[in-house]
C-alpha cells in the first residue's frame, strides 16, 4: 500500500517528478551554452532534461529555463517549518489585549538596516495603508509605530529604540547579495545584546522574502517572518509574545 506522506513533484501526470528550474550561466547564448545548461540540470538530478527557454543577457550571460524529471522523494513527516503558534486576532482584539496587558500603548520601531533601501516590506507592515487588504500597524489605536525608513545604521536603530522605549523592533531586509540580510541581522542582534539586559531588550523581529524562518535562534532574534506575512500576523504575534514574555536569548 502506498504511503500518501511520500510525494514527488507533479508535472504532466501524477508522480512523474517533473520540475521547472531557471538559472543564469556566464556564457553567451549558443548551442554549447544550451548543452552546458542541460548538463548542469542533469548534475542536479534531473533526467531527462529539456532546455525549454534560453535568452542572452548582455554580451556574455544567458538565462535558461529547463524542464526535467526529479528522482527524489519527499517525506512530508520529515518536513520542518515554523507553524503559527498563536491565535490570529482582529484589530479590535489586538487593541483590547494591549490595553489589558500593558495598560499603555505598545511601541514598535521599524526600519530597513544597512544599505537596504527597499522599504516596501516595512511600509506594508507599518504604514496605515497596509498590505493584502489589511490595515498596517499604524491603524491599531493601541500601537505607537515609529517607521525609520531605509538605510538605517544599526547604532541609530538601537539609540532610537532606547529613546522611544520600544517594546518591539521590526527590521525588513530585501537585499540578500552575499548574505547581506544575515550579516545585518547578526550585527543588529549583537548590538541589542550589548545595549540591553536579557529581560529589558525589545522583541527583535526580522522579515524578508529570503529568510529561513527556522534560523531565528541562530540569528539571535525572536521571530522571523517570510513572504506573505500580513500586518495582522505581526500584530497578533506581538500581543502573544509580550503577554507571555516569549524571548529567545540573543546570541
Amino acid at each position: 500500500m502506498s504511503n500518501p506522506r511520500i510525494v514527488r513533484p507533479y508535472g504532466d501526470t501524477t508522480g512523474d517528478g517533473m520540475v521547472q528550474v531557471s538559472f543564469t550561466l556566464p556564457v553567451a547564448h549558443d548551442k554549447r551554452a544550451e548543452g552546458a545548461a542541460a548538463q548542469l540540470a542533469s548534475k542536479m538530478g534531473l533526467d531527462p532534461v529539456m532546455v525549454v527557454h534560453a535568452k542572452q543577457i548582455g554580451t556574455s550571460h544567458t538565462f535558461f529555463v529547463v524542464y526535467g524529471a526529479a528522482k527524489h522523494l519527499v517525506n512530508l513527516d520529515e518536513v520542518q517549518v515554523v507553524e503559527r503558534d498563536y491565535p490570529l486576532l482582529t484589530s479590535k482584539e489586538v487593541n483590547d489585549a494591549v490595553k489589558e496587558n500593558l495598560g499603555r500603548k505598545l511601541v514598535v520601531v521599524g526600519a530597513c538596516i544597512g544599505t537596504d533601501a527597499h522599504t516596501v516590506g516595512i511600509d506594508a507592515i507599518c504604514n496605515i495603508k497596509g498590505f493584502a487588504g489589511e490595515k498596517g500597524l499604524e491603524y491599531y489605536r493601541e500601537l505607537r509605530v515609529v517607521n525609520l525608513g531605509a538605510q538605517v545604521p544599526v547604532p541609530d536603530l538601537v539609540n532610537r529604540a532606547v529613546d522611544e522605549g520600544a517594546d518591539a523592533v521590526l527590521v525588513s531586509q530585501v537585499v540578500t547579495q552575499r548574505d547581506a540580510h544575515l550579516h545585518n541581522t547578526r550585527e543588529m542582534s549583537a548590538a541589542f545584546r550589548e545595549a540591553f539586559g536579557p529581560q529589558d531588550r525589545p522583541l527583535l523581529i526580522v522579515g524578508g522574502p529570503r529568510f529561513d524562518e527556522m534560523m531565528a535562534g541562530e540569528l539571535g532574534v525572536d521571530r522571523i517572518f517570510s513572504r506573505g506575512t500580513t500586518p495582522g500576523d505581526v500584530a497578533s504575534y506581538l500581543v502573544h509574545a509580550l503577554a507571555s514574555d516569549v524571548k529567545e536569548p540573543v546570541g
